[in-house]
């Protein structure tokens, strides 16, 4: 991670942080300084010529890093997949059903995987099948867009609508 005060290498550093003259210092005499005031000699940028060192508490600066990083990571969106599993012969009102759940789902933010399972030899209708993805896709138009058009996986077709940005 940082290199801190003995663990540093480099003959000659570059010190900033508060209450201290800005300069490039004598690594010896850049420890007393921090020893001096009480604190830790901190190496930021080890790759710089000569490298920069920092005068602060190192506990405390770790505080900080990690406190940063638990923020970064908690922006980040998490995305979730529900999945719906429909039939080739999947009738109107089961249909509806699925795409009340669907809507739900993407105005909860979450992606919706939708596929058609056909089981046995139904692997015929294959063609039904992707008019029902089709229509399902239609019929949430308003809540979300199609990320990945129907394709055929084995025995399933699968169809991924994201939802739409809100304004």
């Amino acid at each position: 991670m940082h290199k801190i005060n003995e663990y540093i290498t480099a003959p000659v550093v570059r010190l900033v942080g508060e209450n201290i003259e800005v300069g490039i210092y004598n690594l010896r005499d850049a420890i007393d300084k921090a020893e001096a005031l009480e604190l830790d000699l901190v190496e930021i940028s080890p790759t710089a010529n000569p490298p920069v060192c920092r005068i602060i508490d190192y506990r405390k600066f770790l505080y900080e890093l990690k406190k940063k990083q638990k923020e970064i990571k908690s922006k980040t969106a998490k995305v979730v997949v529900k999945e719906i599993r429909l039939g080739p012969n999947t009738d109107d009102h089961d249909f509806n059903f699925k795409l009340k759940h669907a809507e739900k789902f993407l105005e909860e933010g979450a992606k919706v995987k939708v596929d058609v399972f056909f089981r046995g030899r139904s692997i015929v209708y294959k063609d039904q099948g992707e008019i029902i993805l089709l229509k399902f896709a239609q019929a949430l138009e308003e809540f979300g867009k199609v990320e990945r058009l129907p394709k055929l996986e084995g025995k399933r077709m699968i169809m991924i609508v994201a939802p739409k940005k809100k304004k």
